[in-house]
């Protein structure tokens, strides 16, 4: 059928319904509230966006009828008239109701958005470029969530994902019907943690905390995105929020701990048991940028494989991984713990067309920490 439209109409009426297809699937309002707050934020919206339809249809509708009825070609005469008393109070009384009535369950919504006390959990969330840490405070739990969109997606080397750069690797996963308290701060410049489902939209700022709260019902997937400019990947740092039952929270809360590596810092490891650690590290953070070649991208991010720094000093390596290099990789010595930085550089060092032989231990990393 669509191949004789096509045939008929030299493809002009089948791109048009092709068209109208793909508009389908577009929504031209918020997101589906998923807590009680952005309930109120939605319903909210709603009144006001048709108290202002009301005020345009009767302000403007008084305005066109006037000019049609009344206009000069009909022998009208324009009014010469100077204050009006009734009208003058009506037209201030008249909005001053309108905005006490919105007034009120505004007040109400911020205020319900701002009562964080009797959290069931707490959270620490903390903005780095680019990247969300969380950290759930009393649980023994921490991890750093990442970007998974594949970089073969983002340079359309093949066909994008419906959650296209709204992927991660480490979800915030947390119980339903619990009210979850968000500690919000950043570690570098200012970031966004905005979760349009959850209502929320709070700023992360360096030396500042910021709490919010939210308590999700039903299962599912929520997602969102940092809401602030960031730095140049401020597009690559998407939030995911996984709601699931107690039971299963009490479980996931389990597997975390058992999965946390646990070292010795003052123990000699073996460039086997570094490298195999490393590569672990490795893919988790820097893959993304490096490829997992060691190749780089090139004109973006530089080759590892062959690089005169992960082939240079010891130390220099060591360095550049801490503190960043040029604004374009981050400082990881707030996000990665010694044994993991030592691990990552051994793996470097000995991977690919490296072949240094050095193992860096953990001491090493400690002893150049700033």
């Amino acid at each position: 059928m669509l191949d004789k439209l096509v045939a008929r109409t030299g493809g002009g009426v089948a791109l048009m319904l092709a068209s109208l297809s793909a508009r389908a699937d577009l929504q031209y309002n918020l997101q589906p509230p998923a807590t009680n707050v952005a309930s109120q934020i939605y319903n909210l919206h709603l009144m006001v966006l048709w108290v202002c339809l009301g005020i345009f249809v009767v302000v403007f509708g008084a305005m066109f009828y006037s000019i049609l009825r009344h206009r000069k070609s009909l022998g009208h005469k324009a009014a010469n008239f100077h204050e009006n008393t009734l009208v003058e109070i009506t037209w201030t009384v008249i909005p001053f109701i309108i905005l006490m009535a919105m007034a009120y369950p505004a007040s109400k919504t911020v205020l319900d958005m701002k009562n964080t006390s009797d959290a069931d959990m707490t959270i620490k969330v903390t903005g780095y470029q680019w990247k969300w840490g969380y950290h759930y405070l009393g649980q023994g739990v921490n991890f750093f969530s990442n970007l998974s969109t594949p970089r073969s997606e983002i340079e359309n080397l093949q066909t994008k994902d419906k959650h296209y750069l709204l992927e991660v690797d480490h979800p915030m996963v947390v119980p339903t019907g619990e009210k979850i308290k968000l500690l919000i701060t950043s570690n570098d410049v200012i970031h966004g943690w905005y979760l349009p489902a959850f209502g929320i939209q709070q700023d992360a700022i360096p030396g500042f905390v910021k709490s919010v709260w939210f308590k999700v019902d039903e299962p599912g997937t929520y997602r969102g995105q940092c809401a602030q400019l960031c730095g140049k990947d401020h597009g690559f740092m998407p939030i995911v929020v996984k709601a699931v039952s107690p039971q299963d929270f009490t479980k996931w809360i389990q597997a975390q701990k058992a999965a946390v590596v646990t070292y010795n810092p003052n123990k000699t490891y073996t460039e086997a048991e570094l490298v195999q650690h490393g590569a672990q590290v490795y893919a988790a953070n820097c893959a993304a940028c490096h490829q997992a070649n060691g190749k780089g991208i090139p004109g973006a991010f530089p080759a590892l494989d062959g690089d005169p720094i992960v082939n240079g000093p010891k130390a220099v390596h060591i360095e550049t991984v801490l503190n960043g290099k040029g604004g374009r990789m981050p400082a990881w010595k707030d996000q990665l713990n010694d044994f993991d930085i030592a691990s990552v550089i051994t793996y470097e060092r000995n991977s690919w067309g490296n072949h240094t032989g050095e193992a860096i231990q953990p001491a090493e990393v400690k002893a150049l920490r700033k």
